[in-house]
Parts: structure tokens; C-alpha cells; sequence
């Protein structure tokens, strides 16, 4: 039997990210999915778009919450399918058969606990940036993020038994440690080579970009130890001087 998918979205005060991510879960050919939307009562437009997308396979919760960790938190409490995907506000599949191809992926490969892919970031517009400065490896381990986070959780699907509540003693990268604990407690991780999610580059760990990195360095050292950690940080900081030099390039072009 095909898969179930649990999409859950957190959002607040996104009237018009929402739009376009419920616009994203709506266009999708393969129909087996609940949308589960938990909303930390917006007072924007919000509400107003909750109220003209709700359909019986849309689950919507709006009430105050402690931060995005618990409203994901929430939506997996809610959740019923065999996997889920985290697709926040903003976020969108990045194509109408995306959830065809987890599924196909699924099926062919008999039900792996991780099925993931590519990234794409796009701006507040919807309108591509470019990719991300980390590639998702075609082999994926519990040892693979300790260079960092390869893969978005929003580009992955994970079986619901085996993922975990997020750590909400995390203000920016419990999604960080979200991955490495499913990738702890996953056996087989299946590749679809495809791009799976249009990422919002703008969002809450991108604004609070320094205290992300620090939070972030903490969890890796929790997981890989203190300095291998710190050895590995170095090769980061080329890493990233080097894309950023590949995107101002890029947009010298433009």
C-alpha cells in the first residue's frame, strides 16, 4: 500500500508565505497526505488564510505556543501517517509529483526510515536564489552531519515511529538535532537524486544567524565530541568563504 505523508507547517504572523506553501502541498498529484498547520495565533492575515484553504485533509491549530520547536512539537502529536514532512511556512515542494517521488522511492525501496534530496533556497518572493552551499550526499549516516547539516529536514521524509519531539532547549537549531537523532535511530536512508523542497533563505535560524552557530557548535560537539568539532570548523570557515565568493560572482552576473 502507498505511504501516508503527515506535512506539517508551523507559521506566524506569514500570511503570504503561507499562500504559497499551502498553494505548493495542494498542487501535489500524489493525494495520500494530511496537512497538519499549527499557527502560534497570528494577528495578521493569517487566520484569514487558514480559513480559505481549510479542506477535510487539512488539520489547523491556532493558539499560542512557545516558540517554532513546540508548534512542531504539536503538529507531530497530531500526526497519523507512516512519514512525515516538515514544510514551514514559506517552504514549498519544489515540484507538484514531489510527493510522487518520495513515494515511488518509498514503495521501490520498501519503506527506509529516510528518504531525502536536494534544496533549493528561494527569497520572500518565491523567486530562486540558488543552492545551497551544502550538498545532500547520495549516502547518508548518523556520521554525515558532523559536517554540518547536508540535508534539510525540510527536504527529507522520515518515518514517523522512529523521529523523535524536538528539543526545545534549542531556540535556533533544534532541527539541527532533530536529524542527527533520526539518523541515530535509522538503519536505511534511500536518495531520490531529485530536488525535493524550495527553502525560504529568510527565515528564523538565517536572522539569528550567530547564536544559530553557536547552538549549533554545542550540539555537534554533544554528538561528535569537543575537538574533532572545533577541527572541523576550520574547514567551515573556508567552506564558506568560498561559496560565498561562487554567489557574489554569480550575482555580479546578473
Amino acid at each position: 500500500m502507498s505511504p501516508l505523508f503527515s506535512i506539517i507547517t508551523v507559521c506566524y504572523n506569514a500570511a503570504a508565505d503561507l499562500r504559497r506553501t499551502i498553494g505548493s502541498v495542494d498542487a501535489q498529484t500524489f493525494r495520500r497526505f494530511e496537512h497538519i498547520i499549527i499557527d502560534g495565533a497570528s494577528t495578521d492575515d493569517t487566520p484569514v488564510v487558514l480559513q480559505d484553504s481549510a479542506s477535510a485533509g487539512r488539520k489547523i491549530v491556532s493558539e499560542p505556543d512557545q516558540g517554532i520547536y513546540d508548534a512542531m512539537n504539536k503538529g507531530l502529536g497530531m500526526a497519523s501517517g507512516d512519514y512525515l514532512i516538515f514544510l514551514n511556512a514559506g517552504d514549498r515542494f519544489h515540484g507538484s509529483d514531489s510527493l510522487q517521488i518520495y513515494a515511488d522511492s518509498i514503495e521501490s525501496s520498501d519503506y527506509p526510515a529516510i528518504v531525502y534530496g536536494q534544496t533549493s533556497l528561494v527569497d520572500a518572493e518565491g523567486n530562486y536564489v540558488g543552492e545551497r552551499h551544502l550538498t545532500a550526499p547520495e549516502q547518508l549516516t548518523y556520521k554525515s552531519f558532523a559536517q554540518g547539516m547536508l540535508v534539510c529536514h525540510q527536504s527529507m521524509a522520515v518515518l514517523r515511529r522512529i523521529a523523535p519531539l524536538y528539543n526545545t532547549r534549542y531556540r535556533f537549531s533544534a532541527d539541527y538535532d532533530w536529524c542527527v537523532r533520526c539518523l541515530q535511530h535509522s538503519r536505511r536512508n534511500v536518495y531520490t537524486g531529485r530536488i525535493m523542497c524550495d527553502y525560504l533563505s529568510e527565515g528564523m535560524t538565517t536572522a539569528n544567524r550567530r547564536a544559530s552557530l553557536v547552538e549549533r557548535f554545542r550540539i555537534m560537539s554533544h554528538y561528535y565530541g569537543f575537538f574533532p568539532t572545533l577541527a572541523r570548523h576550520f574547514g567551515f570557515m573556508r567552506r564558506f568563504i568560498r561559496y560565498n565568493k561562487i554567489m557574489s560572482n554569480q550575482h555580479k552576473q546578473l
